[in-house]
């Protein structure tokens, strides 16, 4: 099985480890039309119920149950999987109820940053014999597309800001902290943190008032597996709420949700957005 051509003739299997949002409940359309038939793991208290009726079957879990994952899909015949839809990062320290395999794995770290820990489960698994694909190799039409999106181009100082956030939310990234950064004036309004970017929007926003800019971007050797960068109409909509102008996001590393519903909401209240290289 590779990117390019996923299928496995005698095997059309694919598991899913599904989290919140829309994205399992997309990628599950996406494999069904492909023949595919999707083995579903979904934890409490995140992911949507409704993704039952799109899947083969389903496996609801806690946060951490690893060897109950694994064996739900080895029992199923699945060995290739991907990891759709987040986890709030706060549920790290609240609602995860790791098993004795997880606890292994986290043993071995000497941090849980994202990229870390997420690589030490997918090895993990790997040892099974389950392979994590990259959660976008089905829908590559998610993906950001370079150029500007809106009816409104960014001012020239907004792209002056635009290249400040670049070289910052590259740093933070390169430190493994999050993905995203709110400027105004060659100043850091906030940091995408463990809140995620809604979040950090609204706070960067309270602090810059109106015409701040968010910056979008993959981590440095972003591994596309998983913890992708996503937008869409709700980061919109957090931009709107606070006054915000420009919306910067990572050509061909950024999922967005919703791009026709997004931009249309952009437009109607004057916000720019682009993809950049």
């Amino acid at each position: 099985m590779n990117p390019t051509n996923p299928m496995n003739p005698t095997n059309p299997k694919i598991g899913l480890i599904a989290g919140s949002g829309q994205f399992p409940a997309i990628f599950s359309k996406a494999a069904r039309k492909r023949g595919m038939k999707v083995y579903a793991v979904a934890h409490v208290g995140e992911t949507d119920p409704r993704l039952e009726t799109l899947v083969e079957e389903i496996k609801w879990l806690k946060i951490g149950q690893l060897k109950q994952l694994i064996t739900f899909f080895k029992e199923n015949g699945v060995s290739d999987a991907v990891m759709a839809g987040a986890i709030a990062k706060t549920k790290m320290f609240s609602g995860v109820r790791p098993d004795l395999r997880a606890l292994k794995v986290l043993a071995t770290l000497d941090h849980t940053l994202d990229d870390g820990l997420l690589r030490a489960f997918a090895s993990e698994m790997e040892k099974e014999g389950i392979t994590i694909r990259p959660s976008t190799f089905l829908l590559p039409e998610l993906l950001a597309k370079r150029g500007c999106w809106t009816r409104r181009k960014p001012t020239k100082s907004e792209m002056a800001d635009v290249h400040f956030g670049w070289h910052i939310v590259k740093e933070i990234g390169r430190l493994d902290i999050g993905q995203s950064v709110v400027v105004r004036g060659g100043s850091v309004m906030a940091v995408e943190a463990i809140d995620g970017t809604d979040a950090t929007i609204r706070r960067g926003g309270k602090l810059g008032k109106k015409k701040t800019v968010v910056v979008k971007a993959s981590k440095p050797n972003q591994d596309m597996r998983f913890d992708v960068p996503a937008v869409g109409l709700k980061t919109i909509q957090a931009m709107c709420d606070v006054g915000a102008s420009v919306l910067a996001v990572e050509a061909d590393k950024t999922v967005v949700f919703d791009r026709e519903e997004a931009v249309a909401l952009a437009d109607q209240n004057g916000i720019a957005i682009i993809g950049i290289e």
